[in-house]
């Protein structure tokens, strides 16, 4: 893998600093702690790279032994993706005789980002078509190709080097997220790209790099460092009192809406306080009116085969046998083999309705009231 590096303005942090400037400068005071989550995905990236390597004829070192979140479902993952971009790759070779394939490649936006760079998991260098893959373990935020200006940084960084050297005139980018079961495309041409490059990142960008512009919250402060203490973000949610926590029919319609485009940033931002407020208890922090207590716990056994040994002496079983769920035993077989074994014996029940907005992917439920209109 390439050397890291630190960028104020990161390719992958472009989402949040594009929509609000300042927080670049102010992220930069906070200190990176990681997280497990993280760390998982350095782990998974280590294995698709190798993969993919393996798979195009290349050199590479089997990273598995050294891999701390290794497990059947990441093999998988990886088997997959590796699998996905040859497919890629064989879809290029149709129109252009010598694609070029680069697997975790640094590439420089710096024309339009001062010190931007980033590192693309998989670029296919061709005449047409550049395509850009990456790679997302992530089980919880599922993410867009559209408009994703994290794949856009790159490809203005993949075209700094090959434009001048293949005919490119469209720009492929691919988010592959296998836990999600989502593959999603977006297809820009380049001159399109450049225009946004222009008129849209540079700007913000030297906006950002200065600390200069507005702060503005939303789904993007979610991986923001400054999330805990940002006053513009506290009072963002805080507007929502403005409601005077009214129950639902004394609120109109307008209002509802209103609510519902905020709610969940809202819940969020007071769970982010919450847990802030309890590590800094933790910490030695005093907070006036509350007081660090110990929680309920669960009792446990101190040794497990210590107890089943003196059940087992007094006459009984002291086990239990059951199926393990689906998650965990896709994880044991890992997805191919599960789905080889297991799919006749799966079904998925009609999910829970849920209110989401009009950008969402899903297809609309039918309601009793539509059926009966449509009647």
């Amino acid at each position: 893998m390439p050397p890291k590096g630190h960028a104020i303005l990161s390719a992958s942090s472009a989402d949040r600093w594009l929509h609000c400037p300042p927080s670049a400068r102010l992220c930069e005071s906070y200190e990176d702690k990681g997280s497990d989550y993280a760390a998982e995905g350095t782990d998974a990236h280590a294995l698709c790279e190798y993969k993919l390597r393996k798979a195009l004829g290349l050199p590479a070192d089997d990273p598995t032994e050294n891999l701390t979140w290794f497990n059947e479902e990441m093999n998988d993952c990886a088997t997959g993706y590796a699998a996905y971009v040859l497919e890629q790759v064989e879809a290029a070779k149709q129109v252009c005789t010598d694609p070029v394939v680069l697997i975790e490649q640094r590439v420089d936006f710096s024309r339009w980002v001062e010190g931007g760079f980033g590192t693309a998991d998989a670029l296919i260098i061709a005449d047409v078509t550049l395509k850009i893959c990456d790679y997302k373990h992530g089980l919880g935020v599922l993410v867009r190709a559209e408009e994703n200006p994290q794949l856009m940084c790159y490809a203005l960084g993949a075209l700094e080097l090959f434009d001048k050297i293949y005919d490119i005139k469209t720009v492929s980018m691919t988010i592959y997220q296998p836990r999600r079961d989502n593959v999603s495309t977006y297809e820009i041409s380049k001159d399109n790209l450049y225009r946004w490059a222009d008129e849209v990142l540079k700007p913000t960008a030297e906006l950002a790099f200065a600390g200069d512009g507005n702060f503005l919250c939303g789904e993007w402060c979610g991986f923001c460092k400054a999330k805990n203490d940002c006053c513009a973000r506290a009072e963002a949610n805080l507007a929502l009192a403005q409601y005077e926590f009214k129950l639902p029919p004394l609120l109109t319609d307008e209002d509802i809406e209103d609510i519902l485009s905020k709610v969940d940033e809202l819940v969020s931002w007071a769970s982010d306080i919450k847990e802030y407020a309890l590590q800094q208890a933790i910490s030695g922090k005093e907070w006036s009116g509350w007081k660090l207590v110990e929680g309920r716990s669960n009792r446990k056994y101190v040794n497990d085969a210590v107890v089943a040994d003196v059940v087992e002496r007094a006459g009984f079983d002291p086990y239990e046998r059951k199926v393990l769920g689906v998650t965990a035993m896709q994880k044991l077989l890992g997805k191919s083999r599960f789905d080889e074994l297991l799919s006749p014996y799966i079904e998925k029940p009609q999910g829970k309705p849920t209110l989401v907005p009009e950008s969402d992917k899903r297809p609309a439920m039918s309601t009793a009231a539509a059926d009966f209109n449509e009647n």
